[in-house]
Order: C-alpha cells, then sequence, then structure tokens
C-alpha cells in the first residue's frame, strides 16, 4: 500500500511540474507553492530517508523505475517545446519584416509630408504676398476715391459754371437777337453826334470780344469737364480690374491652402496611425522575445534535469547493484556467523522550549533555536532504529507528558495539518528558503493548512498517534529536502 502511495505522488508531482512549465512557457510569473497531500508526503519521506522508510542509500528497483519514468516524461516534453520554440521564431520573424515595412511606409509617407508642408509654406508666403499686394492696392483706391472726390466736385464747380455761362450766353444772345443791328444803323445814319458815335462803336466791340471770351470759357470748361469724367471712368476701370485680379488669385490661392492644409492633416493622422501600428508591432515583437527567451529557458532547465536524472539513475543503478552485493555477503556471512543485535542507544538528555525566538531568515538561526517540548531524547538523529541497522533516523524522538504543548520552532506558514502512516497526527511548516520542519505523533492539532505561525506559537499537543507506545514528539528538519540534524539548530539542550 505505502508503494501505491509513492507511485500516486510520484505522478502528482510530475503533473505539477508540467503545469508549471506550461505557465512559464506561456510568459506567465506563477508563484506557487502547493499545501503537502498524503501521497506527497509518502514519497516526501520515500525520497529523503524518513523515519517511516528506508534510506536513500538503498535503493530500490521501483525508485530506479520512477527515475527513469521521470527522465522519459522530460525527454518527451522536449520536442513540443522544440516545436514551439521554433513556432515562435517564425512569428518573431515575422514581426520584425512588418515593423522593417512600416518603417519603411513611415520613412515616404514623413518625406511626402515634407514636401506637402514645403509646397504649403510656398502658398502661404504668395498669400502672404498678396495680401500685402491687395493691402497696397486698397490704399490706392482709397487715394484714388479721394481724388474722385475732389475731381467730382470740381466737376460740379465746372457744371455750375457751365450753367452760368449758358444762362449769361442767353441773355446777350437773346438781346442781340431783339436789338439785332439796328441801334448801329441807327447811330450810322444819324450822325447827329460825332463822339457819341465812336464811343458807342467801341461799347459794342467790347461787348462781342466779351462774349466771345464767355463762349470760349463755356467749351474749354465742356472740355476740361469732359477730360475729367473720362480720367475718373478711366481709373475707376483699371482699379476694379486690378482688385478683381488680386482677389482672384486670392482665392485661388486660399483654395489651394485648405487643400493642401487637408491633405497634411490626412497625412499627420496616416503617420500617427503608422506610429501607433508600427508600437504595437514593436511590443508583440518584445512578447514573443520574452516568451522565445522562457522556452530557451525550459529547455536548457528540462536538458539539465533529463541529465540529472541520467546520472541519478546510474548511481541509482549502482547503488542497487552494490545493494545486491552487500546482501549476497550478509548472506554469506549469516551462514557462518551468529546474528548479532545492535545496542540500543541509552536516552539523551533533557531538552527545554524556553529561551528567546528569532525572527530573521531560519538560515541564520543554526544553533539558536528553542526546543518544541520540554521533555528528554528517546533517538537521536542518524542512530539506527530498532534491530534493523539499514534504517536510521532522520529527525529526534523527545519524550514528553501526552497532551503537553508542542511550540513551533520558528515563524512560517503550516503547508500540512493531518494524519499520515507511520507518523500519526503530523504537522509541517515552512519556514522559507527551502526549510521545513515536522512535528508528529500528535494528539491532537491546533492548526491548519495554510495558517501561518509565529515562533513559539503552539500548533499541537504529544499524543502517542500512528502507532506509538509511550506518548513522544517526533521532530525533523528538512534543508531543501534533504535531513538535518536538529541538535545542529536548536540551542544545547540542560
Amino acid at each position: 500500500m505505502l508503494a501505491n502511495a509513492v507511485d500516486q505522488a510520484t505522478s502528482t508531482l510530475l503533473t505539477h511540474r508540467i503545469r508549471e512549465q506550461a505557465h512559464s512557457h506561456m510568459g506567465f510569473a506563477v508563484f506557487f507553492r502547493p499545501v503537502i497531500t498524503q501521497p506527497q508526503l509518502g514519497i516526501f519521506f520515500a525520497a529523503h530517508g524518513g523515519h517511516t522508510r528506508p534510506s536513500l542509500s538503498l535503493v530500490s528497483p521501483a525508485s530506479m523505475l520512477r527515475v527513469l519514468i521521470a527522465f522519459a516524461l522530460t525527454c518527451l516534453l522536449q520536442p513540443a517545446f522544440a516545436d514551439e520554440r521554433a513556432q515562435t521564431q517564425q512569428q518573431l520573424d515575422a514581426t520584425r519584416q512588418d515593423i522593417a515595412e512600416l518603417k519603411k511606409l513611415l520613412g515616404k509617407l514623413q518625406e511626402e509630408r515634407s514636401g506637402v508642408q514645403k509646397e504649403l509654406k510656398g502658398t502661404e508666403t504668395e498669400m502672404g504676398k498678396l495680401e500685402k499686394q491687395v493691402e497696397a492696392l486698397q490704399k490706392e483706391l482709397k487715394k484714388s476715391e479721394s481724388e474722385l472726390q475732389r475731381l467730382d466736385g470740381e466737376k460740379k464747380k465746372l457744371q455750375s459754371a457751365r450753367t452760368e455761362q449758358q444762362r449769361l450766353i442767353a441773355i446777350q444772345a437773346r438781346a442781340a437777337y431783339q436789338n439785332g443791328r439796328q441801334e448801329y444803323l441807327k447811330l450810322l445814319l444819324n450822325q447827329q453826334n460825332p463822339e457819341k458815335f465812336a464811343r458807342t462803336l467801341t461799347y459794342y466791340d467790347y461787348l462781342s470780344q466779351a462774349r466771345l471770351e464767355q463762349l470760349k470759357n463755356f467749351n474749354e470748361t465742356l472740355r476740361q469737364l469732359a477730360n475729367v469724367e473720362k480720367d475718373i471712368s478711366l481709373q475707376q476701370a483699371q482699379l476694379l480690374v486690378q482688385k478683381s485680379s488680386l482677389d482672384s488669385q486670392r482665392d485661388e490661392l486660399d483654395k489651394v491652402r485648405k487643400e493642401r492644409q487637408q491633405v497634411l492633416a490626412k497625412l499627420s493622422d496616416d503617420v500617427k496611425a503608422r506610429d501607433q501600428k508600427l508600437a504595437a508591432r514593436e511590443q508583440d515583437q518584445a512578447d514573443l522575445s520574452k516568451v522565445l527567451k522562457t522556452i530557451e529557458e525550459t529547455l536548457a532547465r528540462q536538458a539539465r534535469e533529463a541529465e540529472e536524472a541520467r546520472q541519478k539513475a546510474l548511481i541509482a543503478q549502482q547503488e542497487a547493484e552494490k545493494k545486491r552485493l552487500r546482501e549476497a555477503q550478509a548472506e554469506a556471512d549469516a551462514a557462518t556467523d551468529a546474528p548479532r543485535k545492535p545496542a540500543k542507544p541509552t536516552p539523551g538528555a533533557l531538552v527545554s522550549s524556553s529561551g528567546e525566538t528569532f525572527g530573521g531568515p531560519f538560515a541564520a538561526t543554526r544553533g539558536k533555536l528553542p526546543w518544541p517540548v520540554d521533555g528528554r531524547l528517546l533517538a537521536r538523529f542518524g542512530e539506527t532504529r530498532g534491530d534493523d541497522a539499514r534504517t536510521k533516523w532522520d529527525g529526534v524522538m523527545i519524550s514528553a507528558a501526552a497532551g503537553s504543548q508542542v511550540h513551533a520552532v520558528h515563524g512560517g506558514r503550516v503547508v500540512f495539518a493531518d494524519w499520515l502512516r507511520g507518523a500519526g497526527l503530523l504537522v509541517i511548516l515552512d519556514h522559507g528558503n527551502g526549510f521545513l520542519s515536522l512535528y508528529g505523533h500528535n494528539q491532537t492539532l491546533l492548526k491548519s493548512a495554510g495558517d501561518v505561525v509565529k515562533a513559539g506559537e503552539s500548533i499541537s499537543t504529544v499524543g502517542n498517534s500512528g502507532g506509538q507506545d509511550t506518548p513522544a514528539l517526533y521532530f525533523a528538519i528538512r534543508q531543501q529536502g534533504h535531513p538535518s540534524d536538529p541538535a545542529q539548530w536548536c540551542h544545547a539542550q540542560g
């Protein structure tokens, strides 16, 4: 039955190892310290010389077979991880190629954006020049409007002068038409007063000259007025043409600027999207690199474990051969010599649970820990168990009164609290960094698996469970899975 429990524990541990490797392969950082189960404890005691099984120095063929099975499983897992590494490497190469293409496309987009920005710069510079020309033209237009207002005022004056001249000319023409040359003929025929006649002729000449001068000025006014109106119309037409041309150019440049701004905005969006895609690809590459590194580390670890398993198998085979030779020699010696029983060890000294506790790491407490209970040592570490010279104590037995409080020698976490064949009611504490302490043959258990205990805290009571004749406590320490003498860790007994 115990061999079946060992096989079951071996299968369970291998399953945990495969799951841990699978989690490690997927890139998860898993910290898993499972609570120890009874089947696992069977293999634990068998592998590390527990007081319920013979020492590992005498390896059975079944143990060697289990080591070979573990080695075979490791070898079977290696091709699967190798295939996964090849697939991951292909994905990583594809991602690197995508990143190279994205960088090349980004370079083209940035070059195109630079060209559009350069064209936009030229367009906006030209727009600035046109705006300056339009502003100067608007100033000229204002000056022209002032000039037009002045010319319009002069035109109004000329029109008033023309109206007045027309009125005077009309009066003179009407008077001349009414008088005709009658007065002049009368003066010539009468000749009554020669001096008056001469003066009258002179007046008539003056009037005729004044009338002619008025007509001349009137005609000059009409000519100037026509020239002013012509200049005004021409200047207005030229300014309107220039303003219309500049407005058209400005509208066209503004349209081009808007189009280029839209193109630039689209290129910027494309560059931003490509940058985001490139960042995502680079993150994918980093993730794939991590997975690939994890797979490579797993394969390297498996190779080391396979080599270690192979070496263990060879050692186990050699030990089995040595055992066979020793048994043959023992049988030969038994035929000639009378059987001899080893001397029973004498009870040891008293031990005490009193004393100062330590809160630091377990490795630094060598020789300073208190004992878990007050009592006397019945069996020491390494002594022969009973009449069988092949079995050795991997811990100590402390005689104590039933119901006595069992104290934790150091702070830790309970990883097992249950009944186990050969150990009775057993408590196992995990102190970290591979250190465990075991307390067996208890009467009652005061803690459960998963509980955190402090140094000196009560965890059980002394009993005789597990087939013991008298109340006693089995106390052992494991360092990295190997038995260690409790007397080296606890203070000297009194």
